[in-house]
């Protein structure tokens, strides 16, 4: 499993990879977790706002810092 959080590195992006950090660890599960920085990757994503949340190259949530509860739910709705 890959989640990619997208965002420039603002507070809301960094909340966001918290509470994804804290879900997978609630779930216990591992995945990649990978910070993208790069405008033209965002675009080329389809993602104008920001933070964005991305697993598996499917995007999941656009422009929310979702809690840990929120995300912990999406993965496991995706996994099944």
């Amino acid at each position: 499993m890959k989640i990619q959080i997208l965002g420039p590195g603002c507070p809301k992006c960094k909340a966001l990879e918290q509470n994804v950090r804290e879900a997978l660890a609630r779930l216990a599960v591992e995945a990649e977790v990978e910070k993208v920085t790069d405008i033209d990757r965002m675009m080329d994503m389809g993602v104008m706002m920001t933070p964005a949340l991305v697993l598996d190259g499917v995007v999941l949530s656009v422009g929310r810092v979702l809690s840990s509860v929120q995300i912990a739910e999406l993965l496991t709705r995706e996994n099944h």
